[in-house]
């Protein structure tokens, strides 16, 4: 059965709900990362940084699985979730389930980012590896799930919790009501559905760009060709790891998604040194894409206010080794 998108009024409601359990992050502007954008060819470009790396478990998700669990009822709470994720998702539901009390089990694949799994861990959720990828996880969290009675979570087509993650395009936009474009990363789709939601609400000038990764395709491609489609999945970038495309995202998407840029792994790696070099912030791969994007086309930022979402700052030291050598 097809769900029903949310609402900017349930943006709003979010926004209200999970208030004082999650970080206003910051939305930053740096003249290195100006002047390295404008090299790169975006004349005149002015970027804003929206700082999700400096969220709760510090990625954005956290928003959108704290909206959701405290929507759930407590019989559902009771008998608890399983989520799949190969980090930042699964941080988010380990971190709303302790605050509400529910048991969590995540499943991730078998060579997680070991950061991201001892995180998890120490949230306190029962932790299983399975699979290679992704979409492994996610058939093994589905039987366990069924096994269990428990509330399986999607990574994307949950309406409760797109609309707590649109709250960090309703911050920003509030932050910087100026701005051109929102570049956003895309891995399922939540983010970038979440901004579209908003923009074209609140701020329909503002266009929504969305960035993933060459090699998992499987958003861009589905966007594009106006069906949900599998492609291989084979990125560095945990976050951009996905290997098709959701229903509720895409949906979402069509509605006011501006256009959809790929950026390769490498590209994501210069992004993650000139965060730290130029911004001195923490960005993961995923985190990194959206300024990938910028300093890669750079052409189609020329003089355009852009915000870019860090989406997360959860990276391990060999891929923080490995951006620092990149060139």
């Amino acid at each position: 059965m097809p769900l029903d998108p949310p609402t900017v009024a349930d943006v709003l409601t979010a926004q209200r709900r999970i208030d004082g359990l999650v970080v206003r992050t910051p939305a930053s502007t740096y003249a290195e990362l100006d002047r390295l954008v404008d090299d790169a060819g975006a004349s005149g470009a002015h970027v804003v940084v929206k700082h999700e790396n400096l969220q709760r478990t510090g990625a954005f998700k956290v928003r959108g699985a704290l909206n959701l669990l405290l929507r759930m009822s407590d019989d559902a709470r009771r008998r608890g979730i399983v989520g799949y994720s190969t980090g930042n998702h699964a941080q988010a539901l380990a971190d709303a389930a302790r605050h509400v009390g529910a048991p969590c089990t995540i499943v991730m694949p078998t060579a997680p980012n070991p950061v991201k799994e001892r995180a998890v861990r120490a949230l306190g959720a029962d932790v299983v590896l399975h699979g290679e990828r992704l979409e492994d996880a996610c058939a093994h969290a589905e039987r366990l799930a069924e096994d269990r009675g428990a509330r399986l979570v999607s990574a994307a087509d949950e309406p409760d919790l797109v609309a707590g993650v649109a709250t960090a395009t309703l911050e920003l936009l509030q932050q910087r009501p100026d701005l051109d474009v929102v570049v956003v990363p895309v891995g399922g789709g939540s983010g970038a559905a979440a901004a579209c939601l908003v923009a074209a609400a609140v701020a329909p000038r503002v266009r929504v760009v969305g960035v993933q990764a060459a090699a998992s395709p499987a958003a861009h491609d589905s966007w594009r060709a106006g069906e949900l489609l599998v492609r291989p999945n084979r990125t560095r970038a945990e976050g951009l790891a996905v290997g098709r495309g959701f229903a509720l995202t895409q949906g979402l998407l069509r509605t006011h998604l501006s256009d959809f840029l790929l950026v390769d792994d490498d590209a994501i790696a210069r992004a993650q040194r000139v965060y730290l070099t130029a911004a001195r912030t923490v960005s993961e791969g995923a985190g990194a894409a959206a300024l990938a994007a910028v300093l890669t086309h750079a052409e189609r930022f020329a003089g355009v206010r852009t915000g870019v979402v860090c989406s997360g700052g959860n990276a391990s030291e060999a891929e923080l080794r490995r951006a620092l050598a990149s060139a």
